[in-house]
């Protein structure tokens, strides 16, 4: 019952970090998508400064903790003059982190399209540009929608990290909050339902359009009622001769 009578208390707070941590999470996640397919185009380019210099962001970026990368924008940059907040800090280590991960998905997904598609492309005189961007993207995309997806689902988990750079966010607020009232079971039960009650439903939408947009995925033809042994319209057939 003390519980109950918490809740109007204890859930504003809380509410305010969730828009913070959900507003983190969505830019995050436009910023890395956008940046790792560029990323993705640039491993696939004929230069080799661009496929290198990509190669070498996407190794760095995913064989270092995004908690380490986080600190380093946040409390290190200022060393050399460059100072952020802590909510474009946290945005930029959570989209720069998970654009070499989409990256490298992305670059799976055009891969992935059949060869014959390009040279097709390319016999009916359509430009490099042309054939990327109408001919190889539309189908990769396809491709990369259902693992793409899911990493919305992971950087709104992972968004918790930008806590520790002292940023208002869910996980900040429910520490705050914890500290000042010391009803930690209580506060950190209702984090635990509100993290949940936001990436559950997301999951299961990645998972209708990872079904929805299944390569596989073909309509089935209807079945023929069978009566006595055959099909109904093969019986009536016979029956007409």
């Amino acid at each position: 019952m003390t519980f109950l009578n918490d809740l109007p208390t204890l859930l504003p707070p809380l509410l305010a970090g969730t828009l913070v941590t959900v507003t983190v999470s969505l830019l995050s996640y436009l910023i890395a998508l956008v940046l790792g397919m560029l990323l993705a185009l640039a491993r696939l380019s004929d230069s080799w400064p661009l496929r290198w210099s990509a190669s070498a962001y996407i190794q760095f970026l995913r064989g270092t903790p995004l908690l380490l990368q986080l600190f380093f924008i946040y409390y290190v940059l200022p060393y050399g003059g460059i100072v952020v907040s802590p909510f474009v800090a946290g945005i930029l280590g959570l989209s720069l982190n998970y654009a070499a991960y989409m990256a490298e998905v992305f670059r799976s997904g055009i891969n992935a399209v059949p060869k014959g598609q390009t040279e097709a492309g390319a016999s009916l005189a359509l430009s490099n540009y042309h054939i990327m961007t109408k001919v190889v993207l539309p189908q990769a995309l396809r491709i990369v929608v259902p693992p793409i997806g899911n990493f919305f689902v992971a950087i709104f988990k992972d968004s918790a990290l930008v806590s520790v750079i002292t940023l208002r966010d869910l996980m900040f607020s429910g520490q705050l909050l914890a500290s000042s009232t010391f009803k930690h079971f209580e506060i950190f039960a209702i984090v635990a339902v509100i993290y949940f009650a936001i990436s559950y439903p997301s999951a299961k939408l990645v998972h209708y359009l990872e079904r929805y947009l299944d390569p596989s995925r073909v309509a089935r033809p209807k079945r023929t009622p069978v009566k006595n042994g055959q099909p109904s319209g093969l019986s009536d057939n016979l029956r007409a001769f």
